[in-house]
């Protein structure tokens, strides 16, 4: 029995066989094609990382290698994760968001909770400390997910040394992470009220040692890329979009800031005390993907700057709180983790045992059942590695999320995919795609 694509039916597309590209010399294809005895040809292109980000499926329509139309398929790495944080507390909740955008978690956890905290009314009781930390953190993260952008990129055009050194490089951050929050990713190390413990030990210095380093690594990617001819004939041109077509599809982020329009929401809409802290936002004006490129580049540095920033407002802190002083909202977000990232430390069971029983009986309901939260709904917006990410959390008044929806940019962004694409070579469709870098974890779930 004949099957046919859902996504490309023949009233809207050249009539014929649907190919799937699946890995094998284009040569191939290209004599099936012309055993059809049509110009025209709709091809499958995923979503099994055809060099594409994660498991997106393009469906491309060809004359000859000229892409005349193309769509996005997705759905492939569907997780249900903002329907299952209505069955979960507040803070569990932060365990869920955390997994959407693999490559960025502390902008999901940050994005979740500062919702939360708006709904709670404790926005203006968040401790400084954990303000500074949240910043730093976040900011290590748009290092280590714009040198995995960059790495990626570079690897699906065969620069293959700009992938190993991006990967190189992000395991320097992926350590500190791990150092400090006992994960290398999937963290829920930001919770409603603050964070969930202080920094351990050594990790002012093994933050300053890590930043020096990447200092010293990074111009090795403008080195290799920047004025390269080859690496410049790949982009230069290719994804264009400009301004008016960003706004009109919403996109944002290093998108929407390589048409020339410097929207950046840490500037913009400050949030975290970001109005406090030295840095530039970075825009680029060819509207390409090579432009995308040099902003993401840009925004390493940048990055840079805000960490030092961050070091130099922690040094000193030591004690000072980290966490909320409620303890109605502070017990269950706080639950000090111990040293293998997982469950309580000793010394968090020992001080809780220690107390009446009455204290214990206290403490196991507001952990087993969390907080509640006044009922209201709020939309809180971050700048991500990708544009604007928020969640928009409602609450009916109870002790679990009525309604966890997600603004994920990399969904929004890859809508630009067709005007990018369209007109261009195949070839060329992977630089685009490469420039909006999207993450599926964030676009399905």
């Amino acid at each position: 029995m004949a099957t046919t694509d859902p996504y490309a039916p023949a009233n809207e597309t050249s009539q014929g066989r649907v190919f799937t590209v699946t890995g094998q010399d284009w040569d191939s294809l290209v004599t099936g094609i012309a055993d059809e005895g049509d110009d025209k040809v709709v091809v499958n292109m995923g979503p099994q990382h055809p060099s594409t980000h994660g498991v997106l499926r393009l469906i491309l329509e060809l004359e000859g290698e000229t892409v005349t139309e193309a769509r996005c398929g997705i759905g492939y790495l569907h997780t249900g994760i903002e329907k299952n944080m209505e069955y979960r507390s507040w803070t569990q909740g932060v365990t869920f968001a955390t997994r959407m955008d693999y490559l960025s978690p502390f902008y999901n956890e940050m994005a979740y909770c500062l919702s939360v905290e708006r709904l709670l009314g404790i926005e203006d009781q968040i401790p400084e400390q954990a303000k500074i930390i949240r910043v730093m953190l976040m900011e290590l993260n748009r290092i280590s997910s714009h040198l995995v952008a960059i790495a990626t990129g570079g690897m699906e055009i065969g620069a293959l040394t700009v992938m190993t050194i991006g990967f190189r490089e992000r395991e320097l951050v992926l350590s500190l992470f791990e150092k400090i929050t006992g994960l290398r990713m999937n963290h829920a190390f930001i919770r409603p009220g603050g964070v969930a413990q202080h920094l351990p030990d050594g990790a002012l210095d093994d933050i300053r040692d890590t930043v020096a380093l990447l200092r010293k690594r990074l111009p090795e990617y403008a080195a290799l890329c920047n004025a390269n001819p080859i690496f410049k004939a790949r982009l230069e041109g290719v994804g264009h979009l400009d301004l008016a077509g960003c706004l009109a599809l919403g996109i944002t982020g290093p998108v929407l800031r390589s048409t020339g329009y410097p929207w950046d929401l840490r500037k913009n809409q400050p949030y975290s005390g970001y109005d406090e802290y030295d840095f530039d936002v970075c825009t680029w004006d060819s509207m390409d993907a090579y432009g995308r490129f040099r902003i993401r580049l840009d925004e390493m540095w940048e990055s840079l700057k805000i960490v030092d920033q961050c070091l130099a407002r922690l040094e000193g802190m030591g004690a000072e709180p980290v966490m909320i002083a409620d303890k109605k909202i502070g017990w269950p977000s706080q639950l000090a983790i111990g040293s293998d990232g997982m469950g309580n430390s000793l010394e968090h069971i020992k001080h809780i045992m220690g107390e009446s029983m009455e204290a214990l009986i206290h403490h196991f309901k507001i952990v087993t059942e969390g907080f509640k939260v006044p009922a209201g709904q709020a939309y809180v917006p971050i700048e991500s590695p990708r544009g604007e990410l928020a969640a928009h959390v409602v609450s009916d008044g109870g002790t679990r999320p009525f309604r966890a929806h997600f603004r994920d940019p990399s969904f929004t962004n890859l809508q630009g995919t067709s005007i990018m694409s369209e007109g261009g070579q195949v070839a060329d469709v992977i630089v685009a795609i490469a420039s909006i870098d999207p993450v599926m974890g964030g676009v399905d779930r």
